[in-house]
């Protein structure tokens, strides 16, 4: 498998999202120091860790695990977000940026990981 992941523009999306959760979690109340803001981390670190670990694996069905890996912590995320809107702890400009760069790495993945699986039953 082709190990640079660093080159996809997808993951190079995942770290300017993960930059800028990191950003809106400090606006969190300090209640929620460990709970909600520690799960928003959590899953947005998730997200380009998983593309770089499938890409380091040496073969498509791994590639395609950790694919699928990521685009769940993508979901698990995009919906902290709205728990975060819905509770009035961000609102519509702490999110202009991180909710549209959140959508389009989700439609990313899934078009990744469709290409993977087709690479996947192509080699079956």
């Amino acid at each position: 498998m082709e190990s640079n992941y660093k080159k996809l523009i997808v993951w190079q999306k995942a770290m300017r999202l993960t930059t800028g959760i990191y950003r809106n979690v400090k606006k969190l109340p300090k209640e929620e120091l460990f709970a909600l803001s520690d799960q928003m981390r959590r899953a947005v670190v998730s997200i380009p860790s998983n593309i770089a670990e499938g890409c380091g694996r040496q073969s498509l069905n791994e590639m395609s695990y950790f694919l699928r890996i990521a685009s769940g912590s993508a979901s698990e995320l995009e919906t902290q977000l709205l728990f975060c809107k819905n509770l009035g702890y961000l609102n519509d400009e702490d999110l202009k940026e991180s909710m549209p760069l959140l959508n389009e790495i989700i439609r990313m993945l899934s078009r990744l990981g469709k290409r993977t699986a087709k690479s996947l039953s192509s080699t079956n």
